[in-house]
This record gives structure tokens, C-alpha cells and sequence, in this order.
């Protein structure tokens, strides 16, 4: 069940807010939504909801004897065999893979289906016990909160991975108002539209690309221009959705994206781009490791080991790891290259960070290593337009790619001040009930609804 499928809009939503609004008590407001997020996962995964609970369960514990003891050894164990639950379903293909390239050895690769969302969900567990430990949050005592935490169905599959720090309050003491409510149901819709609309629109473009056998240079930068537009609109629309729906339900779910295209240099991008996991990152791995405070030698092995993570945290695949340390080699070049003092160089490497991702993504993207090299060497081939390409480039799909493109800047707060927050309210509530039955239309008539990030 997605948040943009008609059985999540028309049944399930409604009828979890009307129980959560006659719900007399927070407890049993909290009770309720652990009770239909753990619902709503099985209903995807009916046979790994056990996995998740098994997870609350364990660490509901690890914590308890955390906090009481104060032991790095219970915390180690626990980080242990969370990230060993992660890598087993995760990366034992990968590992079983890079066992067989030892002469003489030629293990079957295990076929272990991925459970929907173990990469989030097992970081917001980690946050936890690691809070727990440092201090920075109260432990847990009501196993059912904990499972609230963890398995809250706005962004259980595909995040914002939420710290455990930054919601421990809200779990305990949070009020709904219809103001707050108005406004999530608003940032809900316009992440359906991005989704249904716009990330769609360029995703059909992306496969066309992606999936021809000689795209030739104009489609592949085509379908290079169009993955990247797809994936920040695919993915930020599911964190506005679960952004929006948060508000309903009376939290305040952190931000994940902001306008990250507009950036003047790699590192600026991950301030701007899936920014609950690079926080995670800095702040469980970066920090820990020293951050920066051990000289530039060790900043730069620090910033290599983060995004060495950060790919295999995307995938179990070569293609993956590379693609983060692309990312990662794009900070340390910017360290010793990046200008600091002109504003116009500054504003120059605006197009290096363009290209850096986009060449990124085309990694991230392709099937194989040899398929994004394949690839990217069409890029750059001069080969000759394709009948593919010129069926891209009519009508629809071509329209909202570039629609995509203009909404990728921030063009929406530029218009809200523009019309003053009155005028601004006015419209985008009357845009929203727009957007909306346009969605609804959309959905009852395609079937092409993919969550990428689902896959994580």
C-alpha cells in the first residue's frame, strides 16, 4: 500500500483519522497508531512485520540495560546485531560475491528478499539505543511508544529517518489543532501532485532512456536529465506526504529536502538533499570518527569511510558504493579547489555541482556498473538522434519534464512571498483541492506508480 494508491486515500487514511480524532486519551492515540503502522507494514511485508518487531523488542531491552548500566559493551552488542540484521538481509548477496572471486571458491549466492524499509527503520533504531547512551534522550519504558517510534507508518518504508532526540517530546505530550491539521493535509497533497504529476511524467522518460540498447547521445542526456528530475520529485514528495501526514496526527515530521539543485557545491547539495540521512551520518558516524578535529589527513579519511557508507547503505552494489564515493571525492577536491572568496567563482561551480550529481546519478541509476558505463559513454558518443528519443520529446511527458525542472527550484516560496501570507494561503489551499482531483483523475488512469525509494 503506497500513499498514492486508491486503497491508502479512500480507506485507510480516512479511517485511521476518524479513529485517531474520537481516541478519548494520548495513550490510546498512541496505542491506535502503533497498532495500524505495524497494520500498514504487513500489509506489505506480512511475513517481515515479525522481523520489526522482534527489532522493537530487542532493543526496547538493549536500552533499558543501556541506561541502567551504562555499558559500551551492551551498546556495542547492540549496534552489532542491528547492522548484523541489516547485513543479512541486506548484503549477503554482496558478500557471498566478493567470497567467490578467491580462487577455488564458488559459494550459491543467497536468494534473500530485501523487507520493505530495514535501512530506515533499523537507523532510527540505532539513534535510539546511541541517544539512550549519551544521554541526549530519556529511555523508553512503554514498550508500545517505542514501537510508535519506530514503526510510525508516514515514514516507516522510505523516511525522513527520524532521530530519536528530535521526537522522544512529542510522543509524550503533542496537541492537534485544525490549523496544523489544514496545513498537513496541504503538504500532503502537494507531494501526492509531485508524485502522480511530475515524478511519474519523468520516470517514463528515465526508463525509455535507461532501458533502450542504443539510446544515442540526445536520449541519454535526455534520460540523464530526466532520472535526476524524477528521483528528487519521487522522493521528496514521499517526505512531504509523510511530512504532511505527521502534522495531521500532531507531529512535526523534520524536513528532508530543500531545494537541493540550486546548490553551489557538493557539500551544499547534502545539506539540501536527504538531509535526515546525512544528519544521521554526521552525527552517529562522522562526529564519532573524529569529524574534523584531527587534522585535514583524518577529515578527508573520515569524509571517505561516510560515504563509502552511504552508498552500501543505498545498495548492496558496486555501482552504489561508487556512486558515494563520487560524492564523497566531489567534498574532498572541494576542500583544496572550491573558491571561497569571490562570489562569482562561487556561483560558477553552481554547473560543476550540476554535473557532479547528475553523472552521479547515471550510477546510481543504471542496472550494472557496465550498464553506467555503457551509458555514460553514450553521453558522450555523438551517436545520432533515435526514433526513442523523438517519441520523448511530443506531448505530455515532455511538458512535465519541464514543469519538473522549474519546480525543482524554489519557485513556491518564491511566490508565497510574492503574494503575502494571506493571499499565499488562500491559494494554495484552493490549488490543493485542484492538485487533488487532478491526482484522483491520474490515478484512475495509469498504473505506472513507483516508489524508488522503496527499494532502500
Amino acid at each position: 500500500m503506497t500513499f498514492s494508491s486508491a486503497s491508502f486515500l479512500f480507506l485507510f487514511l480516512p479511517i485511521v483519522f476518524l479513529l485517531y480524532l474520537i481516541s478519548p486519551s494520548l495513550r490510546l492515540k498512541n496505542g491506535l497508531l502503533a497498532a495500524v503502522s505495524v497494520f500498514f507494514y504487513a500489509f506489505g511485508e506480512p511475513v517481515y512485520v515479525i522481523l520489526l518487531l522482534v527489532s522493537v523488542v530487542l532493543n526496547y531491552v538493549f536500552a533499558r540495560l543501556v541506561d541502567r548500566t551504562h555499558s559500551k559493551w551492551i551498546l556495542g552488542v547492540s549496534v552489532v546485531l542491528n547492522l548484523l540484521m541489516l547485513g543479512v538481509f541486506k548484503y549477503a548477496a554482496l558478500a557471498v560475491d566478493a567470497v567467490n572471486l578467491i580462487p577455488g571458491m564458488s559459494l550459491t549466492v543467497p536468494a534473500i528478499a530485501l523487507p520493505i524499509g530495514i535501512s530506515f527503520y533499523t537507523f532510527q533504531i540505532l539513534s535510539y539505543v546511541v541517544d539512550v547512551y549519551r544521554g541526549d534522550a530519556r529511555v523508553q519504558t512503554n514498550v508500545v511508544d517505542l514501537l510508535l517510534y519506530i514503526s510510525f507508518f508516514p515514514q516507516l518504508i522510505a523516511g525522513p529517518i527520524v532521530k530519536y532526540h528530535d521526537i522522544d517530546q512529542q510522543i509524550a505530550c503533542r496537541s492537534m489543532t485544525a490549523e496544523g491539521c489544514a496545513r498537513g493535509i496541504r503538504r500532503f497533497v502537494l507531494g501526492l501532485a509531485k508524485k502522480l504529476l511530475l515524478a511519474n511524467a519523468c520516470g517514463l522518460i528515465a526508463d525509455t532512456a535507461f532501458g533502450a540498447e542504443h539510446p544515442g547521445t540526445a536520449l541519454a542526456w535526455l534520460g540523464a536529465v530526466a532520472y535526476c528530475l524524477q528521483i528528487y520529485h519521487d522522493f521528496s514528495a514521499y517526505s512531504d506526504m509523510a511530512i504532511g501526514l505527521g502534522a495531521m496526527f500532531g507531529f512535526a515530521i523534520p524536513e528532508n529536502f530543500r531545494y537541493p539543485y540550486i546548490s553551489g557545491s557538493v557539500q551544499e547539495f547534502w545539506r539540501r538533499w536527504h538531509i535526515s540521512l546525512s544528519t544521521w551520518f554526521k552525527e552517529y558516524l562522522y562526529i564519532p570518527l573524529g569529524g574534523n578535529r584531527k587534522g585535514r589527513a583524518r577529515k578527508l579519511l573520515n569524509k571517505t569511510i561516510v560515504f563509502f557508507s552511504t552508498g552500501l547503505w543505498h545498495g548492496a552494489s558496486l555501482s552504489f558504493i561508487l556512486w558515494g564515493l563520487w560524492h564523497g571525492a566531489f567534498l574532498i577536491l572541494e576542500d583544496f579547489v572550491k573558491p571561497k572568496s569571490k562570489k562569482w567563482l562561487s556561483v560558477l561551480w553552481w554547473p560543476v555541482t550540476l554535473f557532479a550529481v547528475l553523472f552521479g546519478f547515471v550510477l546510481f541509476r543504471a542496472e550494472s556498473l557496465s550498464a553506467a558505463v555503457a551509458y555514460l559513454g553514450a553521453m558522450f558518443s555523438a551517436a545520432p538522434i533515435t526514433s526513442a528519443f523523438a517519441s520523448c520529446v511530443e506531448g505530455y511527458d515532455l511538458a512535465m519534464l519541464a514543469i519538473a525542472a522549474i519546480f525543482s527550484l524554489p519557485v513556491i516560496p518564491w511566490l508565497r512571498e510574492r503574494m503575502g501570507n494571506r493571499t499565499s494561503e488562500i491559494v494554495g489551499y484552493t490549488a490543493s483541492l485542484l492538485l487533488f482531483a487532478v491526482c484522483v483523475i491520474s490515478l484512475s488512469s495509469t498504473t505506472f506508480n513507483p516508489f524508488i525509494y522503496f527499494r532502500f
